[in-house]
């Protein structure tokens, strides 16, 4: 796709302060990749719109809540590569579309929605609405190939870190994360979900046998309350990222991954010389959603 361009993210270095160990702790700014297709959107997408391609399908049709950045990133990696695209979205019609279903219709998505109760039956909903030219990608781009694409991160991520964290919904990530780790790295993931305990099985489902004895680690204590809940707390903490590191998080996942992982180094969860790699996986339109002035960036 030639709209992306690998070449517009780099590694942001983050001076630790709270810690009297020798960690260092540096950000792959994949939020800088793509207006809208950015961070780890376009890595899940890749290799399922070339099956899609390959396989001679006109349409996509994905899966999303009102607010996704999947679903806008989903809309313009089709309008790019000449895809029709299909978004079911969680919940009732709203009178008013939020910001994310505007840009999404803006780029050509035919949005559908569907009750709360018949979202959850993702594969009845494949069944009833189902046309032969339409080739499915699940939610947040959860499946093999998704994972798969993910694994081209390693571009910026060298042997020399110990440690590579992110923040998790589908797992998707987390699992191409480590298909790509070397042997001696352990990826940390970060969950946004609240009580989501399936999500190590979920992220095992796309590895190998081999892939899950490899060192990985899920947290699921940083939450805030919840998917997208985001109490003062978590705003004050998105404003001091900003303030200290000019580092711009979302709601959702960025900002509740950098908690953890702070507060994991002053903890004392890590070993005196580890390097960690914190992967910022863009997002960032979901902010839009905020009050007026929640934020001291835009």
């Amino acid at each position: 796709m030639q709209a992306i361009c690998y070449d517009k993210v780099y590694v942001q270095s983050i001076s630790l302060i709270s810690t009297s160990k020798n960690i260092t702790l540096d950000v792959l700014r994949l939020d800088k990749l793509h207006e809208v297709i950015s961070g780890n959107k376009w890595f899940k997408l890749q290799l399922q719109i070339k099956a899609c391609k390959q396989a001679n399908k006109t349409t996509i049709a994905t899966f999303g809540g009102a607010y996704s950045n999947h679903i806008v990133a989903t809309a313009y990696a089709c309008k790019l590569e000449g895809l029709q695209s299909v978004g079911i979205i969680r919940g009732d019609e709203p009178k008013q579309m939020n910001h994310t279903l505007q840009q999404a219709q803006s780029l050509g998505m035919q949005l559908l929605f569907v009750s709360r109760s018949d979202f959850s039956n993702k594969e009845q909903l494949k069944q009833s609405f189902h046309q032969d030219n339409w080739y499915w990608i699940n939610e947040g781009g959860y499946a093999i190939l998704g994972a798969e694409g993910v694994t081209d991160m390693y571009h910026w991520i060298d042997k020399s870190y110990t440690h590579v964290a992110c923040a998790t919904g589908t797992g998707t990530m987390m699992a191409g994360l480590i298909k790509g780790a070397a042997p001696h790295q352990q990826v940390i993931g970060i969950t946004a979900l609240k009580g989501h305990d399936s999500l190590q099985e979920e992220i095992s489902h796309l590895l190998t046998p081999k892939e899950t004895e490899k060192p990985f680690t899920i947290f699921n204590a940083y939450h805030f309350g919840g998917y997208a809940k985001h109490p003062k707390t978590l705003l004050d903490w998105m404003n001091y990222l900003y303030n200290t590191y000019q580092l711009p998080t979302d709601i959702v996942y960025t900002s509740k991954m950098l908690y953890g992982v702070f507060n994991l180094i002053e903890s004392g969860y890590f070993a005196d010389g580890s390097k960690i790699m914190a992967i910022h996986s863009g997002g960032l339109q979901g902010n839009l959603s905020l009050p007026k002035d929640s934020l001291v960036f835009a």
